[in-house]
């Protein structure tokens, strides 16, 4: 594999209720690791590449868990810092039918949002990466984390280390403190050379255009594209993932790319029957599309493979995709679902 990645967000323990109950209705919740930039790093550590993450967790026993959750599936942790405080939480009471599932955060004051940003020593975190990777979870979780984001990629760029952003735009999160999104998000697509974006992302950022939408999520994300590339002259692509749902449980997921050159590749969407769990799902596909890239694949296949991990995501309990790229070129191929034998 080609060059060291790593990852800088924030790790969370995640409670759920158990199968499609609603949460606490009975007394039970489900404990898994989780968190946007670490999903993202378990994927890329299980296709095979050297990943790092980085960030704090709390200096107590959870803390101490979800790093060796982290080293099970292959990530570096040496480089994750240890502080006092807490863990941050979500919980999830998972949908069904047509009763959407929901998310309560219980992050504010954990060991990573209240980390300082002057505690990271990023020249020295940096050294050896060849890609930086990172989300718009950090920066919405307050003043803290976003300082520490934006000096990540500040000296990322000064050091050569190509920074990869994902979007992920949490409005609740962004609602509990007095952040400006549009100021904060800029600099980090500013540094970014690919970006896992939709219209609605480059809308925060750059403020809705003008005049009536076009009548197709293609077309509003290629005119979104344009935009940001505009504006952004570091970035050379873009990529999301376009969902259609019938139901919590079914869904068809299909993959779009813009690349500065005025291509726009498309990956036709799949039909997903019956969803075990979609949480980290674009996670996967952000792994998946770096995976390609880095291997030096063109951007049609970086796609198919990032769509393709994507999907098989929406079929492995918990936050992480523990696919291999073995099980996500079958699923590119069209291979046969029989059993494996």
């Amino acid at each position: 594999m080609s060059g060291r990645i790593v990852c800088f967000g924030e790790l969370l323990l995640r409670l759920a209720a158990p199968g499609r109950e609603l949460l606490l209705q009975s007394p039970a919740l489900e404990v898994r690791i989780g968190g946007a930039e670490a999903n993202v790093g378990v994927s890329l550590a299980r296709f095979g590449h050297d990943v790092g993450m980085l960030g704090t967790v709390a200096d107590n026993a959870l803390g101490r868990a979800a790093l060796g959750e982290l080293r099970r599936h292959g990530v570096d942790t040496r480089a994750v810092r240890m502080a006092g405080g807490r863990m941050g939480l979500y919980f999830l009471a998972t949908g069904a039918g047509h009763r959407p599932s929901e998310v309560l955060y219980d992050r504010a004051a954990s060991a990573f949002a209240s980390a300082p940003a002057s505690g990271y020593d990023w020249d020295a975190l940096l050294r050896g990466a060849a890609w930086l990777h990172l989300s718009g979870v950090t920066p919405a979780l307050g003043a803290a984390t976003a300082a520490a984001a934006a000096d990540a990629v500040r000296a990322a760029v000064a050091s050569g280390v190509r920074v990869s952003f994902d979007g992920n735009f949490r409005p609740k999160l962004w609602a509990a403190w007095d952040g400006d999104p549009a100021t904060i998000l800029r600099p980090l697509l500013e540094g970014a050379e690919i970006a896992f974006a939709d219209h609605r992302d480059i809308d925060v950022v750059l403020g809705a255009e003008a005049g009536d939408p076009p009548d197709t999520h293609e077309q509003r994300f290629a005119r979104a594209a344009r935009r940001a590339f505009e504006a952004f002259p570091r970035l050379q692509r873009i990529a999301c993932t376009t969902r259609v749902q019938s139901s919590v449980e079914h869904h068809a997921l299909g993959a779009l790319m813009a690349t500065r050159g005025g291509g726009l590749h498309r990956v036709e969407p799949r039909e997903l029957p019956a969803i075990v769990d979609r949480i980290g799902g674009g996670d996967a596909f952000a792994a998946g599309v770096l995976h390609g890239l880095v291997l030096g694949w063109d951007d049609a296949d970086s796609l198919r493979f990032g769509h393709a991990a994507g999907c098989l995501k929406h079929a492995v309990p918990g936050d992480f995709n523990l696919c291999d790229a073995d099980d996500v070129m079958a699923l590119v191929r069209g291979e046969r679902l029989d059993v494996k034998r």
